[in-house]
């Protein structure tokens, strides 16, 4: 291990959360909660935030206001975050990409570990591989066909550069020998609308953005690229079990608080966010939205994170991907 990863463990260990016991008899909160969305509304981590908060607004007894700010794949949003006071007052509520981005982006403005504290990992959620029904493909092995016999003619989107998404059609271009162009746009929910207009063909997008689409028949979904099927789409293959062995990848949806974020408030957050997601109503609109609930303790979210950053790291150095 560096001494820079050592460093960034270290700083990131120093910020976690008191146990939960520290969390009872805090007066938090006593005014409007503001949780910043790097994106765009109408993507994934919008939506899912937008159902996570409407049950803690309920629950906390304050508002739970989202805002959306989009731009540089995630990083505009998260810097208000990051430069914002540990009082309690402000969150993150981001993808994955929060812990990929730093490895293409030398000049981040912030320590993606180190900058931030932990709260929890909301839920994950699988992708699924969706082509507008134009493109003359009705699987995975018929994709992997139709891109090999049209080199660099088909167009996949994502939801800006370094996301999962576009680190999914780069593993899928690597283990496939195939060519693709990726557009990246500003968020899964205008990346979405080109798909369903034509101007792209293929997505591998995020379930929840991209559900309703599917469900109208506007897009044709090919498979899950998770190791294991899905509830949303339990007769939809993988794309491993579809002719490309190997091949798992997903997202998440999670919440930090500023650096050095009092102990307390990051406990009581947690533990609203976990009785948030054991609610059977949410617990439904989520499912529908196929994620899956997490809600881990800040510890254990700290020790995901680490991970996390290690793993998408190696992805994109073996899939060589820049931001280009």
């Amino acid at each position: 291990m560096s001494g820079m990863a050592i460093t960034r463990r270290l700083a990131l260990g120093g910020c976690l959360a008191a146990p939960a016991a520290l969390a009872q008899g805090t007066d938090w909160p006593s005014r409007p909660v503001r949780f910043v969305v790097p994106y765009p509304p109408g993507g994934p981590t919008d939506i899912l935030g937008r159902v996570v908060a409407a049950r803690l607004a309920q629950d906390l007894g304050q508002p739970m206001v989202i805002e959306n700010r989009a731009g540089a794949s995630g990083v505009i949003g998260s810097e208000v975050i990051a430069r914002a006071a540990p009082d309690g007052q402000a969150f993150l509520m981001n993808a994955s990409i929060h812990v990929i981005i730093p490895h293409l982006n030398r000049a981040m403005p912030f320590d993606a570990l180190a900058d931030f504290t932990p709260v929890t990992n909301m839920a994950m959620v699988p992708l699924v591989a969706v082509v507008n029904p134009n493109l003359p493909v009705r699987s995975i092995a018929g994709l992997v066909a139709y891109l090999r016999a049209n080199p660099g003619r088909v167009s996949y989107a994502s939801s800006g550069n370094a996301s999962a998404l576009h680190l999914a059609g780069e593993m899928f271009k690597l283990m496939t020998g195939t060519e693709m162009v990726h557009v990246p746009y500003r968020g899964a929910g205008p990346a979405v609308q080109d798909l369903i207009s034509g101007n792209i063909q293929l997505m591998f997008d995020s379930i929840p953005s991209s559900a309703g689409a599917v469900r109208s028949g506007l897009l044709r979904p090919l498979a899950v690229t998770t190791a294991k099927r899905v509830a949303a789409y339990p007769d939809l293959p993988t794309v491993a079990e579809a002719g490309v062995p190997g091949f798992d990848i997903a997202t998440w949806y999670a919440i930090w608080a500023p650096s050095k974020a009092p102990g307390p408030i990051v406990g009581r957050l947690q533990q609203a966010v976990a009785a948030a997601v054991a609610v059977p109503e949410v617990r439904e609109k989520l499912a529908t939205l196929g994620a899956e609930p997490v809600a881990d303790t800040p510890e254990e979210f700290a020790t995901f994170c680490a991970r996390e950053y290690d793993r998408w790291g190696r992805l994109v150095r073996d899939a060589r991907v820049t931001l280009d």
